[in-house]
């Protein structure tokens, strides 16, 4: 009897031990599917190589209001901070002194003028004494000369005449050039002198208005050199600039270059360049502080990848992840340029139809199977719907719980 209760026992035990590992075979997972990437194919492009430099807001003209007759100002006509135009009144100097010079200027016409009549009238009729033989020649040839003296006078008086009423013109003080007329200098009774050192206001054309930006010279060569090799090309808008403030926001209105100096300065090695910018709005002050991108030539057969694609290592070394023909990920080492907007310029590392992932890092790592997606830099809609979902159930499940 106790034998075939140990019979039956062991058969029990086998049955439990076949149960059990069937159930764990039933359990295990199989194998895991490849993890989904955004993936970027990289292609040759023509990336423009643009560089942003300091600079200085500068007036395109800038005239100091001067006046050009001595006498006391009486009247003060503009106001400060106001825009003026080419030839109107700022000043009005004292007209009256002006006005006797004037008067006496033309005094002294009417009585060379005189002069003149009877020099003309004695020579005619010497003339005619002349030609009738009776009167000498002597007489005659200082009849003559006494005519050439009253019309040089004459011409004297004249001018003494157009010089008085220049001055005259000259009491109203005007403005040389068209623009933004600062504070006065001087006020009403004040002495002012044609020859003095003292400028009255200062006139500042501002549309359009300068940018005076530096660039290194060894820089400026480097570029010039990688054109001439055949690295890089001129594009169409090879001369046009753009103004960044200090708080990193764009001007809206782009300028062209005018010029770059022809020498170097030799105590900072820097190149001075200038861009001319419309101001229609005077939201451009002289003396500003700007930022100053300027395309400089376009770089030929480039890759750029966007920024989150470049991973750095404790070392620095940057390195993508690329997904090879048998979708199998693979870590690349490259060589990082200069960033164009979001993107990553890489100078030495990739080659044409490269894919690159550019999201998905935690799902993956190198050596592993990958399903590619290709990437797009907007924001997936369904995903943006998905989370503006869920955080709509999440709040209306916990309202109930805040009402308790």
């Amino acid at each position: 009897m106790a034998k075939r209760l140990g019979q039956i026992a062991a058969v029990l035990l086998t049955g439990i031990v076949l149960v059990g590992c069937s159930d764990e075979q039933a359990s295990a997972p199989g194998a895991p599917p490849p993890g989904a990437v955004k993936i970027v194919t990289v292609s040759q492009e023509e990336l423009p190589i643009t560089n942003e430099l300091p600079g200085r807001i500068a007036p395109t003209r800038l005239a100091e209001v001067r006046p050009r007759v001595s006498g006391i100002i009486v009247e003060r006509v503009f106001e400060q901070g106001s825009l003026v135009k080419e030839g109107d009144v700022l000043y009005r100097i004292d007209p009256a002194p002006f006005q006797v010079r004037v008067d006496s200027a033309e005094g002294t016409l009417r009585r060379a003028q005189a002069a003149q009549l009877q020099a003309r009238q004695t020579a005619d009729r010497q003339q005619q004494l002349r030609r009738s033989n009776v009167g000498s020649q002597q007489e005659f040839d200082n009849a003559i000369a006494q005519l050439a003296q009253a019309d040089a006078e004459v011409a004297v008086a004249e001018a003494g005449v157009a010089e008085a009423k220049l001055n005259l013109q000259y009491a109203d003080v005007k403005a040389p050039i068209s623009g933004r007329i600062g504070r006065a200098r001087i006020t009403e009774g004040a002495l002012v002198s044609a020859t003095g050192s003292e400028n009255l206001a200062t006139i500042q054309q501002l549309d359009p208005i300068y940018a005076d930006f530096t660039q290194p010279a060894a820089d400026l060569i480097r570029l010039r050199k990688a054109l001439q090799d055949g690295q890089l090309m001129t594009g169409p808008n090879e001369a046009e600039v753009n103004l960044l403030f200090d708080d990193g926001s764009r001007y809206p209105l782009p300028g062209r270059l005018l010029f770059s100096e022809a020498a170097v300065d030799e105590t900072t090695g820097q190149v001075t360049l200038r861009g001319e910018f419309p101001n229609p709005s005077g939201d451009l002050l002289p003396g500003m502080y700007v930022r100053v991108q300027i395309q400089q030539g376009i770089q030929k057969a480039a890759f750029a990848v966007p920024q989150q694609a470049v991973q750095r290592d404790a070392g620095g070394q940057a390195s993508v992840l690329v997904v090879n023909a048998e979708d199998t990920v693979e870590q690349r080492r490259v060589s990082v340029g200069r960033s164009i907007g979001d993107r990553w310029v890489i100078s030495e590392g990739l080659k044409d139809g490269d894919r690159v992932v550019a999201e998905g890092f935690q799902k993956t790592a190198p050596g592993a199977k990958v399903k590619p997606e290709p990437w797009s830099a907007e924001p997936d809609a369904t995903a943006s719907a998905g989370s503006e979902n869920a955080a709509s159930a999440e709040t209306s499940s916990e309202t109930p719980a805040a009402k308790q």
